[in-house]
This record gives structure tokens, sequence and C-alpha cells, in this order.
């Protein structure tokens, strides 16, 4: 008789969203930017989120969001979209991201998907969008980041 070490169980997509739905310990960087997990597709490494931007928070002079809260946004897609294609067992920082603007986002809803387009042993590329309530493009980005094991984090 072999002992044999048996693999982890597979999240279902499912079982992923109820995690960051259910989650008690929400980055403080997400809690601002108003996230909240919508839809998870391990087969097509992506998200959906949606952010709530608050007025009081994340606007500029000219009561639009502030384009830094819109590539905040971005990363945190992507970012979650690699949490996602490593199965839960790896985040991936941000080497570089692009980012273009197409309009001006509002205070309020703003849906975002996010997807690794290859994972790598070294590098992820990514890509993300946000769009408002009508579905209009607000923004795009492209980025490279690290997979780096949760394990390298745990102190």
């Amino acid at each position: 008789m072999t002992d044999v070490a048996s693999e982890p169980e597979a999240l279902t997509d499912e079982a992923i969203l109820q995690r960051f739905l259910r989650t008690k310990n929400q980055p403080t960087g997400s809690q601002t930017l108003g996230f909240r997990m919508v839809a998870v597709n391990q087969a097509e490494r992506s998200v959906e989120v949606e952010f709530e931007a608050k007025a009081e928070l994340l606007l500029n002079p000219m009561r639009q969001i502030q384009g830094g809260y819109l590539c905040a946004m971005l990363d945190e897609c992507m970012s979650v979209a690699c949490m996602v294609a490593s199965g839960m067992t790896a985040v991936a920082p941000t080497l570089e991201m692009k980012t273009t603007f197409f309009r001006p986002g509002q205070p309020g809803k703003i849906r975002g998907v996010g997807k690794v387009v290859k994972w790598g042993r070294q590098v992820a590329f990514t890509e993300g969008e946000l769009f408002d309530p009508e579905g209009r493009t607000l923004a795009k980005a492209t980025g490279t980041a690290i997979p780096t094991p949760f394990s390298n984090y745990k102190k």
C-alpha cells in the first residue's frame, strides 16, 4: 500500500463567488472602491465585478470619477481575475498597466470585467474593462503581472 498525497479539491465558480461575497477581510482599497464580485468563470479565466463609486470619495473638481480611481478599479478587475486563474492559490502583483479612457465615469454603479489572456509561470497578461450603467465603455486596460503563491505572503 502506497501513501499518495491527495490533491486539493478544485473550487467551483459558485464556491469562489461565495468566498468573495462572504469575506470578512476585504482589503480597504476594495472597500473604498465599493468592490463587489458578481460572477466568476474559471474556464474563461474571467470575472465580472461591480463598483459603487461614491461621490464623496472619488470625484475630481469636474464632478467625475478621478482617472486614478478608474485605474484602480481596472487593476482590481485584472488582479481578481488572476486569483481565479490560479485556482485561488496565488495573487499577481501588477508590473505594468496601460489604460485608455473613453468617457468620464460618474458616481454610482460601474461594472467591471477582468480577464487573464495568458497565465504563465513567471508572468500573466491581463485585460480589464469598465462600463457605465447604460453599458457604454468607460475605460480599458491591459497589464502584466507576476503570479505569486499566497504562501509567499504568510507571516
